[in-house]
């Protein structure tokens, strides 16, 4: 578990790592996800006051069972995001909760493969995706998810990773 904050001291970012296999696979997943966090809550405008959010390296089996348990479906996904706050406006002097993303290694990795990706690429694009959910931004609406796609992609070149909507050449007919 790390716990860092960045220079300005207004985010801190808890990155917990249930599964061995993201250490095994990818060293250094816990500076990508810190790194893409940062990067996504900048090119969004990140809160201007002490904020919190959690960054969860998990593994098929527990994505599955949170997502069945959490939106009805029985079966892993890439990554989820659980945005905090539903509880009520926190006192001023509090941090912001922002609230928790959480990747499937098996999941992410496989999707990686079948893209032709760098592991480190896709992780930084999925953690970004998701810390953008967690400051409201959605893709259920044409307009929204061209909007959410393009941050995203600007976000991802400012980290040097390729934009991950566009098709790859071979793809292209």
């Amino acid at each position: 578990m790390t716990d860092e904050r960045d220079p300005a001291g207004t985010v801190e970012i808890d990155l917990t790592e249930p599964s061995p296999l993201w250490r095994r696979a990818l060293p250094e997943a816990g500076r990508v996800c810190e790194r893409a966090a940062r990067a996504a809550l900048a090119g969004a405008g990140s809160p201007r006051r002490q904020a919190e959010l959690a960054i969860v390296l998990a593994d098929d089996g527990l994505v599955r069972m949170l997502n069945r348990d959490w939106r009805g479906r029985d079966a892993p996904t890439n990554v989820l995001s659980f945005a905090a706050g539903e509880g009520g406006p926190a006192p001023p002097d509090a941090p912001l909760l922002l609230g928790d993303v959480v990747l499937a290694f098996e999941t992410v990795a496989a999707e990686a493969r079948a893209q032709g990706k760098p592991l480190a690429d896709h992780l930084a694009h999925l953690v970004v995706h998701g810390v953008l959910h967690l400051l409201g931004f959605d893709h259920e609406i044409a307009a929204e998810a061209r909007r959410m796609e393009a941050l995203e992609t600007r976000v991802l070149a400012g980290l040097g990773v390729a934009d991950p909507y566009r098709l790859p050449e071979a793809s292209r007919g």
